[in-house]
């Protein structure tokens, strides 16, 4: 791999996963820059990428206290980079798992995980006191995502009493997504209904305060809402994830971040004059929010479909075959988490290849 750096990046194998680093990088400033000198801070989420020197340049732009990540598996990866403040974003259930944690906390200098039930905070309780380590616990709070989480009020309220009372962890406050409305399309309609879900949040952190327990920390936010959620206050945490590289859907919600990851494909049949067939499909592009765009040409009439390895595009430009497509997908993170390394270019030239270490961590 080595001997290709300098090379064009149309001269590598298909299909490759490509970024842009001056774009990502221009995130990176952009994020880090809202959030300097603010009371509430950034904690990236490293679902978005699963690249630890992403991670690293996240961490080194400044405004960020520590990563966020969606499973066990991907805190491990962080931690054998060096990377010592990581929040687990989600529950972490099950012998197996409650010993990984343990193990993990060991080796971090902060560590947090959310929970939603008192049993989970048991189990973890009782291997971190075994274990003489300390995990910081966050209680989640539904906030109408109807996914993980208690429901606001008396029930965290309820859950938080009990966890102080436990040894081996700290009650470090309250986690809450505004998920179900990252992706409306109006910037006034996000902003409105999204004050009035973190609400629910702020008057959970007020009950359980009134009844003596601190809560030092509410963790939210996402990057189509993190101009939002960062002002409300009370909110500390904002969890971002997509801006470094973004995708066509997160694109039309923060139009002020640049599209810096791309999937570069080659034509391999145009059986029809208007038909042309890429060498990539649904194994290679996340397509939860819809089909892949091509890059340069995301406003055009030009349709695009799936299969596992194959993506017919109608209405193509007159390419030839064996050219090279780039395709911008509508899901990052899904997307990075199919390939195994990101080839990284400044304009048009591969200048490194990273690693995605935390790809397939589905555990």
């Amino acid at each position: 791999m080595a001997g290709l750096i300098g090379s064009a990046i149309e001269d590598l194998d298909t299909p490759a996963l490509l970024l842009d680093k001056s774009a990502a990088d221009r995130n990176i400033r952009r994020m880090a820059d809202f959030f300097r000198g603010r009371k509430c801070q950034l904690r990236p989420h490293f679902k978005n990428h699963k690249c630890t020197t992403l991670a690293r340049h996240q961490l080194e732009a400044g405004s960020a206290v520590g990563i966020t990540c969606a499973k066990l598996g991907e805190a491990e990866v962080l931690a054998d980079a060096g990377i010592s403040d990581v929040l687990i974003a989600n529950q972490v259930v099950g012998p197996a798992k409650a010993q990984r944690l343990i193990s993990l906390a060991s080796r971090l200098e902060k560590l947090r995980v959310a929970v939603d039930h008192i049993d989970q905070a048991v189990a973890i309780s009782e291997a971190a006191k075994a274990a003489g380590v300390s995990i910081g616990i966050l209680v989640e709070v539904d906030i109408g995502m109807g996914r993980c989480g208690v429901p606001p009020g008396e029930a965290a309220l309820k859950l938080a009493r009990r966890i102080v009372e436990l040894a081996g962890v700290r009650f470090d406050g309250l986690q809450a997504y505004e998920g179900h409305l990252v992706d409306i399309p109006d910037m006034e309609e996000r902003r409105c209904r999204t004050i009035e879900a973190i609400q629910q949040a702020i008057e959970t952190r007020d009950l359980i305060e009134d009844a003596g327990i601190k809560v030092p920390i509410i963790s939210s936010g996402s990057t189509s809402t993190y101009s939002i959620t960062s002002e409300i206050d009370g909110v500390n945490e904002i969890q971002a994830g997509t801006y470094p590289t973004m995708d066509w859907m997160y694109r039309r919600l923060t139009p002020e971040f640049e599209l810096s990851l791309s999937v570069l494909a080659r034509v391999i049949s145009r059986p029809k004059a208007e038909v042309a067939v890429l060498d990539v499909g649904f194994k290679g592009l996340g397509h939860e929010f819809g089909p892949p765009k091509i890059k340069g040409l995301l406003d055009e009439e030009i349709a695009t479909a799936l299969a596992e390895e194959h993506c017919i595009v109608q209405n193509s430009p007159d390419w030839k075959s064996g050219e090279a497509v780039e395709l911008i997908p509508s899901h990052a993170c899904t997307t990075c988490n199919l390939y195994r390394q990101i080839h990284v270019h400044e304009q048009g030239r591969l200048v490194d290849v990273w690693p995605i270490e935390a790809s397939g961590r589905l555990s």
